[in-house]
């Protein structure tokens, strides 16, 4: 499974970005047109996480109205400053079941995400589940 990506400078910290999909972004190490390399690697872990709950939970059948997914994260103090602390806090809503929603976490955490499969290399990730009324 082949995937390709490019980064092409603009100005100062700032740089257009596409990946195979063709869609591109601002990638912007001074924050002030765009996310910095390390916030989309944060944003991802919770995009990619996210898609293996909804896909899990769908299968399930599982009848959730919403969901969102927030990282809280530390970084090491010298460089190469890598995550070394993320937790993972999902806000399920809907008449779901806890344990249904739990299995379904756990499965992305352990065996699915692939960015959390790269991450835990150098960070420990704990998660925590919130239940919207």
């Amino acid at each position: 499974m082949a995937t390709a990506a490019r980064a092409t400078w603009t100005e100062k910290q700032r740089f257009t970005c596409a990946a195979t999909s063709g869609h591109t972004i601002v990638v912007d190490g001074d924050k002030e047109a765009g996310n910095s390399p390390m916030e989309l690697v944060l944003t991802g872990l919770c995009a990619c996480t996210g898609y293996d709950v909804v896909s899990i939970l769908t299968k399930k059948r599982e009848p959730f109205t919403s969901l969102e997914v927030r990282a809280e994260a530390e970084r090491a103090a010298a460089p190469p400053t890598v995550y070394t602390d993320i937790r993972l806090i999902y806000r399920v809503g809907g008449n779901v079941s806890h344990k249904s929603v739990e299995d379904a976490v756990r499965l992305s955490e352990e065996k699915y995400c692939s960015v959390a499969a790269m991450l835990q290399k150098t960070a420990k990730i704990s998660f925590e589940i919130e239940y919207a009324e």
